[in-house]
């Protein structure tokens, strides 16, 4: 498996010109991310909503700069999530796009509907095949599946389980469909 790119936007900001919001723009254009959206095509924006009531999240208007650039490339985008086994704001899309919204992912700030990948309680997949060392295939949620795309936003932070817990964590851990992946991602991991 080739090296992947990882993208970075400095969010220190000293002018008009150079602060976060143009410069997610210009991440989005100079890295030719408009190349890969089709016209009328969906796009999945992945990220993180946070649980209710903290602030571990890109910032939604931050979000916004994004869906609106989908947009102008002819890509019709959606915010999409999981939802978790362990208890909380998030074991169920109808908490957890109510939780998404109170932190402000509303459609009014974001510019795009939330769409939760696995369904009402985690149970919408699609079986894919990998053909990788400890799995032949995994199970995805069925809406990232039905995707034409997907762009990932993920923020910086600190995870007592894989040190970093950014794209690194929420990729193989928030795609692949709860009950049978996890788990078997779970038992895989070092302990």
């Amino acid at each position: 498996m080739g090296k992947s790119k990882v993208y970075f936007c400095d969010l220190y900001s000293d002018s008009y010109k150079k602060n976060t919001f143009n410069r997610l723009r210009q991440l989005f254009d100079v890295n030719g991310f408009g190349e890969f959206i089709e016209k009328k095509s969906l796009v999945a924006i992945k990220l993180h909503f946070g649980e209710k009531g903290n602030f571990t999240y890109m910032h939604p208007v931050a979000v916004r700069q994004i869906v609106d650039k989908v947009k102008e490339y002819g890509g019709k985008p959606f915010l999409t999530d999981t939802n978790t086994l362990y208890t909380g704001s998030r074991t169920n899309s109808v908490d957890h796009i109510t939780s998404a919204i109170e932190n402000g992912f509303a459609y009014s700030v974001v510019n795009a509907p939330i769409i939760i990948a696995d369904g009402i309680y985690g149970r919408n997949s699609e079986e894919v095949k990998i053909d990788k060392k400890h799995f032949e295939t995994v199970k995805i949620g069925g809406e990232i599946h039905n995707a034409s795309s997907m762009i990932v936003m993920s923020h910086f932070k600190g995870h007592e389980n894989a040190g970093f817990g950014g794209a690194k964590k929420i990729l193989p851990w928030d795609v692949p469909h709860l009950q049978v992946s996890r788990c078997s991602i779970q038992m895989l991991s070092p302990r």
